[in-house]
């Protein structure tokens, strides 16, 4: 399986990802004129060979005016803009569906977490440092190398997020800030030594949008290795690694089945059995209606659960049910990589399960989450699916099914 590995030793800004996936791209050149012809207003991407700790690598230098926008010249690109602005100019940039889709999915991700921060409606963001045009630049730039490069799955380390403060427009805040906070929730980070914020915000929101999973880099057979190096200097390397690779097939494995013969016990009984059966730990647990010997009414029991599972589970069916014995079969099995993502319908958001593997995507609209908007704005739960499932048919189209 083709792998993309992202190192976060140093936490992530958009410029350091784009940097590193640029590494690895094979066709730089096209990747450079592509993203220098967006229509940028005075935009331009410069690739430079920069070191950190005597590590070489590449620093995307993204001028504007002909100007590097870096903590030292403050402010002076930035505007405030909203996220409709943001995402017409994303929607007007000469790119394929699939990388415009991306980009607008991080710049709500941002939004989302600004809004929370704040404590205002999302509709009343305004960008600061995530407006900038060289910011739009970066995130469209990490999207769209990560559509050239098309890897199967992507996985990002344990995100070092720095220590202390970080001064932004708002003022003085803590690290990291909290709309960085907020897009890393449930994420695995940690704070470390250093002083001052190592992933910011746009970093966040990419890392989060990108990742089909968070941990430890995979046993992988490396063939391309990037690095992206970034402006401030600390004692140790600052640079984001991006490693591509291929891993074994981690969507294969092995499951066992528990299956029992029951023609003495009500439905009611066998239903709450299930339930235990699940709470105790199989991965599902169902029945089948059948015909038991001598002509009896009965119930195929089947329960799944992992090889290390097998005396556990047994002794959980044998205590639930009227069953004296059991039969147990292993079997290999295939399986898509479940996760989440959401949409933003008219009404708000609604969450989304995906699977993901083998180059298929399966995606489904949350339930409750679309029951719920439906009651709050009095419309049918139709309609709010509608909404759902079309822009799920536009992002499936993208990926390609």
């Amino acid at each position: 399986m083709k792998t993309l590995y992202i190192e976060c030793a140093m936490g992530a800004a958009g410029d350091m990802l784009m940097s590193a996936l640029y590494e690895l791209l094979e066709d730089k050149k096209g990747f450079l004129d592509k993203m220098n012809h967006l229509g940028l207003p005075q935009v331009e991407l410069v690739p430079q060979e920069k070191t950190t700790c005597g590590i070489c690598g590449t620093h995307m230098a993204v001028t504007v005016n002909g100007e590097e926008e870096t903590e030292a010249a403050g402010h002076k690109h930035h505007h405030h803009a909203t996220p409709g602005h943001i995402r017409g100019m994303i929607d007007g940039f000469d790119l394929p569906e699939e990388v415009k889709e991306a980009a607008g999915k991080v710049y709500d991700r941002i939004a989302e977490a600004e809004a929370k921060a704040h404590g205002c409606p999302v509709s009343d963001v305004h960008f600061h440092e995530v407006g900038a045009l060289d910011a739009v630049a970066d995130v469209t730039g990490v999207c769209y190398a990560l559509y050239l490069l098309k890897p199967d799955q992507v996985i990002v380390s344990p995100i070092h997020v720095g220590t202390g403060t970080v001064r932004c427009a708002h003022g003085i805040m803590p690290v990291p800030a909290p709309a960085t906070a907020n897009l890393l929730e449930n994420v695995p980070v940690y704070g470390g030594e250093v002083q001052g914020e190592l992933c910011t915000p746009t970093g966040a929101a990419l890392l989060v949008q990108l990742a089909d999973s968070f941990g430890s880099m995979p046993a992988m057979r490396i063939q391309h290795t990037g690095v992206g190096i970034g402006t401030k200097v600390f004692e140790q390397a600052n640079c984001v690694r991006a490693f591509l690779g291929e891993t074994e097939d981690e969507n294969r494995g092995d499951i066992l089945e528990l299956v029992c013969n029951i023609d003495d016990m009500t439905p009611e009984a066998l239903s709450f059995a299930c339930s235990r059966l699940l709470e105790a730990g199989a991965l599902d647990a169902y029945i089948v209606p059948g015909t038991m010997k001598k002509g009896r009414s009965g119930h195929l029991l089947t329960v799944l659960c992992q090889p290390d599972q097998e005396e556990m589970m047994a002794k959980n069916i044998l205590k639930e049910t009227t069953t004296n014995g059991l039969r147990v079969r292993r079997c290999g099995k295939y399986f898509l990589t479940p996760g989440s993502d959401h949409v933003i319908t008219p009404w708000g958001k609604v969450r989304v399960k995906t699977a993901k593997g083998y180059g298929i995507l399966h995606m489904k609209p949350e339930y409750d989450d679309a029951a719920r908007l439906a009651k709050e704005q009095g419309i049918s739960y139709q309609q709010v699916l509608a909404a759902v499932l079309s822009q799920l048919t536009e992002t499936m189209e993208g990926e390609g099914k």
